[in-house]
């Protein structure tokens, strides 16, 4: 693992650590997707499987220098930063071009993970009946989480630590959103639009000395839910990564095949001509779309029949994502050429 960077390299990380937050707040894009396509994802893994016993023995023991090396802890901050700051910023943009232009980002999200394919099998070397027989089970563990139908929402603590815990898969598993598993378990608007836009708000009253949101029952509930679902994120990230790390040092190959597999499955879930299906909230219960106190149930999926300037504007961007994708692989060779 490099541990000494430069600071093009810092800045380089922060902006991964955007584009992998803004990915993780998307359903059907995944921000582990990202750290593999980028190039940095086993040292993420790594480094993430070195917050164990013997971290928090050299935290103990003062040797905080040690620590730093010993779990690559400046990888990690950087990184960090990075998806703290694109909740705030790029993530919030997103929304909005969703909302505005959803053919249009759907579609090029739907590209980028065709690109992403091609990158990853590109470098996968050869095929063999074995390898073939795990991605033939990723697709099809892809393709059925992408048909699963969302549960009601639920603020039970208990179930937003274990939400943190899975939801945060996305972070280490390559094709698996973290956002669309959330909305799997109901809680997608509830942990990752009104829990974090509590935190923005409380942070921007603190800001001018307002405290007045200890009063603010809603707001306390809110900040509550988000700090244990937090906690269940890191718990998730700290025991998925031992996993993960054991996993990639004895069947690499293998479980590459079983990543290929599982974000071809999950295409199904970014399929860019596609309409929501709504259920009526009786309750009038905060859900996916607050306006019309409505629960989005599950999509209607079509393809395009006629061709209008919104399909041909579709493929465009598909093709974007694809080229935007490959591009990165491009980046790379060209800069080891010139390093070299």
């Amino acid at each position: 693992m490099n541990t000494k960077r430069n600071t093009q390299d810092k800045v380089w990380l922060i902006l991964k650590g955007i584009a992998m937050g803004a990915a993780n707040k998307v359903p059907g894009v995944s921000g582990g997707l990202v750290a593999f396509v980028a190039g940095f994802y086993e040292e993420f893994i790594y480094s993430l499987q070195k917050i164990n016993r013997t971290a928090l023995t050299l935290v103990l023991k003062g040797r905080l220098k040690s620590f730093i090396q010993y779990t690559n802890a400046g990888f990690l901050s950087l990184l960090c930063l990075g998806m703290c700051i694109s909740y705030f910023s790029v993530s919030k943009i997103l929304d909005y071009l969703l909302l505005e232009y959803e053919l249009q980002v759907w579609s090029t999200f739907f590209g980028m993970i065709i690109g992403s394919i091609l990158y990853i099998t590109k470098n996968f070397g050869v095929w063999n009946r074995r390898y073939i027989g795990y991605l033939i089970c990723g697709i099809i563990a892809g393709i059925a989480i992408s048909f699963l139908e969302p549960a009601r929402e639920n603020d039970n603590l208990i179930f937003v630590f274990l939400c943190g815990i899975i939801g945060v898969s996305g972070m280490t598993l390559p094709g698996l959103s973290g956002s669309f598993i959330l909305i799997i378990l109901g809680n997608y608007v509830l942990l990752l639009v009104d829990a974090v836009n509590a935190l923005f708000d409380t942070l921007s009253e603190l800001v001018v000395g307002d405290f007045s949101f200890k009063y603010n029952h809603q707001r306390v509930r809110l900040l509550k839910v988000l700090v244990v679902f937090s906690l269940g994120s890191v718990t998730g990230l700290i025991s998925l990564s031992q996993l993960l790390g054991f996993v990639l040092k004895k069947y690499k190959k293998a479980t590459y095949a079983v990543i290929i597999g599982f974000i071809s499955g999950s295409l199904g879930v970014v399929w860019p001509w596609k309409e929501k299906i709504y259920s009526r909230n009786a309750l009038g219960d905060i859900n996916l779309d607050a306006n019309a106190r409505e629960i989005i149930t599950g999509y209607h999926r079509y393809f395009p029949t006629e061709g209008s300037w919104n399909t041909v504007f579709a493929l465009f961007f598909i093709i974007l994502g694809i080229f935007g994708v490959l591009s990165i692989n491009w980046y790379h060779i060209y800069k080891k050429q010139t390093n070299g």
